[in-house]
């Protein structure tokens, strides 16, 4: 990946959308069918929404904004210093293993996604690192803030990481702020989600401050985290995974940008939590939230280019604007999250709502901002425990809730979106006249504007790319190898082949009409020398292809030629690429394009 050099070493880091961005809720049995009620919530629940203009003459909305002093400790800032804290992980140290219990650690990997084995040793109300930048200890937040319902819907999560969760927010919010957590349990059936968890959250502890609610039906992600927000208290909702651990001062700087703006919907700063050894690391340089034509989550550093200057950042502490969230956690209104229409109820299981909403509130009129003072861990899980079930035979879940996405709010960029996922074309999505009609009447922009004035970075990193010409696996004939890139994804990685898998991925290309070959947002190109294949950002489709760049592809021989020259691609040793004279009698330079599943 091509790295950005002002100020600090930046880069582009994809935020795997499949192994990533929030931890999914594991719903195998449900399926989809014309019978599902999709009423909107903005219908079914008219009544529980505040007037907006009643709302933002409540105490604490529409208030200042909050006030940088750095003669001054915030106002919501501790006032007694951590006590140093022994025990396994504690300040998101790493937990030590034991090799004799390696065969655990693996096997409860496999079930959560992370060890709960070593979760278990770590103390409820272990305390991590402080990693703000030093300035968040300055900022000066309204007294009257809204106060909040933290809804953390979960599966057949572990036991001890679902309940750090709830010891890390009651431990780190004001308890003025803090009106409830709602727990969205999605019909899960480990036992110690059962009568175990209804008797520990009674706990005089907790103040009666916890609440248990159980779907009656499997709902998926979105579904609950709705069904949460509809059972929440306070006027702000804040939506955290069920694995998450809060740092210091977390949710004033939330609070306080919703209360200034009703309509701003804010995300903490998500630092990881490793799955192996639950130890604690920052996430990076500050990012926006963005996104590939394949809906891919990204983050672009906000110091790339003059983006700092265009989107008004004065400070690294402070809250920026972004065009899409990864989707994990996020605060908003409550009452405006009922407004918007909450989730598309077509969404199932998981896939595709962070762009869903993230798209909605900056085309109906509100404001999506990222939080640098607000820090919360979460958990990553290592690899997805899971299997997505089909809805329409050959097409996922994920991918299904993508198209429903791409059909209501990208008007003519989905084709942008078919582009990279032309197998979907003319794949059924489910009912969409719901979501159509509520942008017609209340959502007025388009996504060109939202491109071009939002997610300009996008378009930059992430070009609109040219049409297909061909797609699909680059499949070596009378043999089982295939062009792959070999996980390397990054500028001047080297191509390379492995055993053909139908799965794409790392295998699946495109030949555009302009001549480009193209794997994600990178192209195929010659190296220096021209002996092998290398990896580089794409062009804008609008501008020429360099002829040196310019790719054929013969079916007739299978060559894939660069045009200019007299150069094909050639597998050798079945697993080396290289670059060298075309010949028709050549094996290992006769390729055909196959499909991929």
């Amino acid at each position: 990946m091509r790295c950005l050099t002002p100020r600090r070493r930046k880069r582009l880091m994809l935020v795997a959308g499949a192994s990533f961005v929030v931890s999914a809720l594991v719903l195998m049995t449900i399926k989809p069918d014309s019978t599902t009620d999709i009423l909107g919530p903005w219908e079914r629940h008219r009544d529980d929404v505040v007037d907006p203009n009643h709302q933002a003459q409540s105490p604490g909305l529409s208030i200042g904004p909050p006030v940088l002093d750095k003669t001054s400790l915030g106002n919501y800032e501790p006032r007694i210093p951590r006590p140093e804290r022994e025990g396994p992980g504690e300040f998101g140290r790493a937990v030590k293993t034991d090799l004799g219990e390696e065969s655990k650690y693996r096997k409860s990997i496999m079930e959560f996604g992370f060890n709960v084995v070593l979760s278990d040793e770590i103390s409820l109300d272990r305390a991590v690192p402080d990693i703000r930048d030093p300035e968040c200890k300055y900022w000066h937040y309204p007294e009257k803030l809204p106060n909040a319902s933290v809804v953390l819907a979960f599966s057949n999560e572990g036991f001890s990481t679902l309940i750090r969760t709830v010891h890390s927010i009651i431990n780190t919010s004001p308890p003025e702020l803090l009106a409830d957590i709602v727990m969205v349990d999605d019909m899960s059936d480990k036992e110690h989600l059962g009568k175990e968890l209804e008797e520990y959250i009674k706990k005089d502890r907790f103040q009666g401050k916890v609440r248990l609610v159980r779907n009656t039906k499997r709902e998926g992600l979105a579904g609950s985290r709705t069904n949460g927000a509809m059972a929440a208290r306070g006027q702000v909702v804040v939506f955290l995974d069920a694995h998450c651990e809060c740092g210091v001062n977390w949710l004033p700087p939330l609070l306080a940008e919703i209360a200034h703006s009703r309509t701003t919907v804010v995300c903490p700063t998500v630092d990881v939590i490793k799955a192996e050894d639950l130890s604690y690391h920052p996430q990076g340089e500050l990012a926006r939230g963005a996104f590939d034509w394949a809906f891919w989550y990204k983050r672009i550093p906000v110091e790339y280019g003059n983006t700092m200057k265009r989107i008004g950042m004065k400070y690294f502490s402070q809250a920026y604007d972004a065009p899409a969230m990864a989707g994990g956690l996020f605060a908003m209104d409550r009452s405006y999250f009922i407004e918007l229409g909450a989730y598309d109820p077509g969404l199932y299981i998981w896939g595709g709502e962070n762009f869903e909403i993230s798209f909605k509130i900056w085309m109906c009129g509100g404001r999506l901002k990222f939080v640098p003072c607000s820090r919360v861990g979460h958990i990553y899980r290592r690899g997805v425990p899971y299997k997505y079930p089909s809805v329409d035979g050959d097409v996922s879940i994920v991918d299904r809730n993508y198209m429903r996405v791409a059909e209501v709010w990208m008007d003519e960029y989905k084709e942008h979106f078919y582009t990279f996922k032309p197998r979907l074309r003319g794949k059924s999505f489910g009912d969409i006249s719901q979501q159509v009609e509520f942008r017609r009447k209340h959502c007025p922009k388009s996504f060109k504007w939202f491109m071009e004035n939002v997610a300009f970075d996008s378009l930059e990193l992430f070009p609109t790319p040219s049409p297909n010409r061909l797609w699909g696996e680059f499949h070596l004939k009378e043999t089982t190898l295939c062009l792959d890139t070999m996980g390397r994804q990054s500028t001047s990685q080297i191509l390379g082949a492995s055993k053909c898998h139908g799965w794409g991925g790392n295998q699946e290309f495109r030949l555009g009409t302009n001549g480009q070959i193209q794997f994600d947002e990178y192209c195929l190109v010659p190296s220096w020398d021209k002996t092998k294949v290398r990896m580089t950002r794409c062009r804008d489709s609008s501008r020429k292809v360099p002829d040196r760049d310019n790719w054929s592809f013969s079916e007739e021989v299978g060559h894939i030629r660069l045009k200019v020259t007299n150069l094909c691609v050639e597998v050798v040793d079945e697993k080396d690429v290289f670059l060298r004279d075309c010949s028709p009698d050549n094996p290992g330079q006769s390729f055909e394009v196959r499909p991929v599943k």
